[in-house]
């Protein structure tokens, strides 16, 4: 089967950014989750686990050689994702075989990876947002003196500039990075937890010696760029920091709304179109129109990324005991 014979998502196909694609892309994931068990065995080895140099040295080599055609036959034998991997991953670091995910549950790798993922992904967006913002800065300074009407409950108020009313679109995006920096900088990863989140495996390998369980918990986390863990999880971290990542994308996308619905009433008033490009056509029908077709895309966008925080937050709530799988 070719493209073209199988459904695509338009959200990944249209609208994603090729530096978004790729990063939430199954080489990207199953990558870090290769480097999360090395960082796992390199802490192991470090605080006394009998871990081979060589063994260390053949994950270290295979971080980005994934046979995703053995992963697949794998898992359609052992139907464990994660195992899949763990055997796949063995098959090219022979010498670290039993030692790859030695403690660890499938969370450990799955968890820590998402959490990877999103505050990356923040920080993508945080980029975007400041572009925009430069732009809007640039665009409020060149009009800043136009006269315009205001409007309150959408009728005719007190004049405005054009320049001050894409200030307004400028306050709501300031605000939003400010959320979007506080969850870069305040997210943790789940770190090393065990099956239950009591660590139990690990001070099993240490002989019941907690302080190395944390400094393996420390050192992982380290290793993959967070300055803390956790303190307290059952198997996954709280689901809660799902709905907080998304309460801060959802945030820019209700800025990104506003927005786009505003340029579409001043549109409908003459007042300012959005580009209209030389051969674009506005209507298969009605080759006058000028359909407002980007700011449209924006609000029926924002309109799905809002949905997602409640979908979280219902999610969290189903978390029973130490987790679920809703």
């Amino acid at each position: 089967m070719t493209g073209h014979d199988r459904y695509s998502s338009p959200l990944a196909e249209r609208y994603a950014s090729r530096a978004m694609l790729e990063l939430w892309s199954p080489r990207m994931r199953h990558g870090l989750w290769r480097r999360l068990w090395l960082a796992l065995a390199e802490g192991q080895q470090r605080l006394g686990i009998p871990i081979p140099d060589e063994a260390i040295a053949q994950m270290r080599a295979a971080l980005d050689n994934i046979d995703f055609d053995r992963v697949a036959a794998y898992e359609r034998r052992f139907r464990h994702d994660v195992m899949a991997h763990v055997h796949a991953f063995g098959d090219a670091a022979p010498a670290a075989h039993q030692f790859i995910h030695l403690g660890a549950t499938s969370a450990f790798v799955t968890d820590n990876a998402d959490l990877i993922l999103m505050r990356r992904s923040m920080l993508l967006l945080r980029g975007r947002v400041a572009r925009v913002l430069r732009e809007l800065a640039s665009f409020a300074r060149r009009w800043r003196d136009q006269p315009t009407l205001g409007y309150t409950h959408l009728q005719p108020a007190q004049p405005t500039t054009v320049g001050k009313r894409a200030t307004l679109w400028m306050q709501d995006l300031v605000l939003d990075m400010a959320d979007l920096d506080h969850r870069i900088a305040t997210l943790p990863c789940r770190g090393v937890k065990g099956t239950t989140g009591t660590q139990a495996s690990f001070l099993e390998l240490f002989d019941g010696d907690h302080e190395r369980v944390r400094e393996l918990d420390r050192h992982v986390a380290a290793a993959i760029g967070f300055a803390r863990s956790i303190p307290v999880s059952g198997q996954t971290y709280s689901r809660k920091l799902d709905a907080q990542v998304l309460a801060a994308v959802g945030g820019v996308a209700a800025s990104a709304a506003k927005f786009s619905a505003d340029i579409r009433m001043l549109q409908a008033f003459g007042e300012i179109e959005e580009p209209f490009e030389a051969d674009q056509i506005g209507s298969s029908a009605m080759a006058y129109k000028r359909n407002p077709m980007r700011c449209e895309r924006i609000a029926s966008l924002a309109r799905f990324v809002g949905s997602l925080e409640p979908n979280a937050n219902q999610t969290h709530g189903v978390q029973f005991f130490e987790r679920t799988l809703d």
